[in-house]
């Protein structure tokens, strides 16, 4: 079974989405042995170097209030909390261009440990409050899971691949993603969101079936 997974470092529901359907993998395990291949979308393509403060962002972007940002954000930290994943955001929490990050990512697919850093790269933002858009944070998350940290960085310095997310992203977007989380299954079926596990595990057995 193929499964691509386009999302964004920053996106909550995508950290949601993602340890629903690894759960659901687990539960699915005697129907299904997924391949996971993780695809850019970036969130915010212009958002500059230092960030912008999360309640500033959501308030511009969807014209929420203070409150309305403290009841949303403290919803969605009980629901990862609910998959074992702790978000620690507040607040004076910051919001980042990804595009590096998403750089990183593409460069790890070749070696079999892009999932690994892209829970890394969750954890990194939404558990430790670091900065995804700072180069040497993703150096260190990437040597953080076995990568080569100087190959990392030259990935990084070089400007690799970003002709190759920028083709990725365009892609998604020219086939109707507009949003993420979006679960792409055997090129077929789209499920979006953060849905709970047991909804990916009845989709992940339902197409199993179906061969």
């Amino acid at each position: 079974m193929k499964i691509d997974f386009v999302s964004d470092i920053v996106c909550p529901w995508c950290v949601i989405g993602l340890r629903a359907l690894e759960q659901a993998i687990d539960a699915a395990a005697d129907v299904v042995a997924p391949t996971i291949t993780f695809h850019p979308f970036e969130l915010n393509p212009q958002m500059p170097p230092e960030g912008q403060n999360i309640v500033e962002h959501v308030a511009e972007k969807y014209g929420s209030t203070p409150e309305q940002s403290a009841k949303s954000r403290a919803g969605i930290q009980a629901r990862a909390a609910e998959l074992g994943f702790a978000m620690t955001g507040t607040a004076d929490s910051r919001i980042y261009n990804t595009f590096d990050a998403h750089r990183l990512l593409h460069w790890a697919r070749a070696s079999g440990q892009q999932a690994a850093l892209k829970n890394r790269l969750f954890a990194v933002y939404f558990s430790e409050g670091g900065n995804p858009s700072d180069r040497e944070t993703l150096v260190a998350a990437a040597a953080d899971v076995g990568l080569d940290a100087d190959a990392a960085r030259a990935v990084l310095t070089s400007g690799r691949y970003a002709e190759d997310v920028r083709a990725e992203e365009r892609h998604w977007h020219a086939n109707g993603i507009n949003a993420v989380p979006a679960i792409v299954i055997n090129d077929r079926y789209v499920i979006m969101g953060g849905q709970p596990p047991e909804v990916f595990e009845r989709a992940l057995r339902k197409i199993a079936t179906e061969g």
